[in-house]
Formats: C-alpha cells, structure tokens, sequence
C-alpha cells in the first residue's frame, strides 16, 4: 500500500502525490473503506478520491531515479512498435498508454516520432491520430521521468528526443 507523501502513477492521470490514505465520510464511498486522495502532478488543481484496492486502473511507484536514467538511456535502441494492421493502430496505441510502461511509452514515441518524419519529408501533414497520442505519451513520459529524476520535463523531452532521433527507423 503506498504512503501518504509517495509519488505514484494512477492511470492516464500521470504522476500523482498520495496526500491521504484513510476511509473516507463522503457520499457514494464505503464506509470502513480506505482511500487514497491524490494530487496529479500536471493536471491543474484536480483531486482525486480512489479505493486502495482499486484494480482497474494502473497505480504503481514512480520509477527510481536509476529505472528512469535507464529509459532513457534505452531510448536510443528501443525499437519502435511493429504494426502490420493500419486498422488496430489506435487500439494498439491505446493498450501502449493503458498499461504505464515507461519502456513501451519510448517505444510509441519512437514509432510516433518515426511516422510524423516520413509524413512530413512526403509533404504531408501529420495525422491526427499521431499527434493526439504523441502529446499523450509525450505527457506520461516526460512527466514520470522529471519526477524521477528531479528535473523539468521540458529538460527531458530535450533529453528523450535527442536519443529517440539518433536512430530512428523510418518504416513505420
């Protein structure tokens, strides 16, 4: 059970600091029942009331400082995500966000960032689709690892995008 004063991720809401553990007396929740409140980290000043034994929604720690200095070392060899069927992209893309894989977000950037390149050398616009879900893992990503590693995510979207472009494979 995490702690009260403990960084964690709760879903597609990022990283959130666990501000209470404890029942709470409010309507529409089980008496007797524990809570976590949480305060996302990047999503203005939202709360946010969850069952400890909540199993719908990822809540794992943040990563360590070394876990987190690792994804990103990876992010020079990661391999973008292989996708045969045009037609199960977005599911595919969305199972990849769900699931809160710092390792697997490196991978949908590289595919991401992948695509928006050979889009863009076609003269094309980048699809939509491409770019929702870049902003979303860009958020995920970057938020955990800045957390993690006590810097701006700014600092390591930097940091991110200069190792996913040093071997980028443009077949996706």
């Amino acid at each position: 059970m995490f702690q009260k004063g403990d960084y964690i991720i709760y879903g597609s809401s990022g990283v959130c600091l666990v501000e209470e553990v404890g029942p709470m007396d409010m309507a529409g929740t089980v008496r007797g029942k524990l809570y976590y409140t949480l305060r996302p980290m990047y999503s203005g000043s939202s709360t946010i009331f969850t069952p400890t034994d909540n199993d719908k929604i990822v809540m794992r720690y943040i990563l360590t400082r070394d876990e987190a200095e690792r994804c990103m070392e990876g992010a020079e060899l990661a391999e973008p995500l292989e996708i045969r069927d045009e037609r199960k992209r977005e599911e595919i893309y969305r199972e990849v966000l769900r699931g809160c894989d710092c390792d697997a977000c490196v991978r949908l950037l590289k595919t991401l960032y992948g695509r928006q390149n050979v889009r863009l050398e076609n003269g094309k616009k980048v699809a939509a689709l491409d770019e929702r879900y870049m902003k979303m893992a860009e958020e995920s990503l970057f938020g955990e690892l800045a957390v993690s590693l006590g810097e701006k995510r700014e600092e390591v979207r930097e940091k991110v995008y200069m190792k996913i472009s040093e071997k980028v494979l443009t077949t996706n």
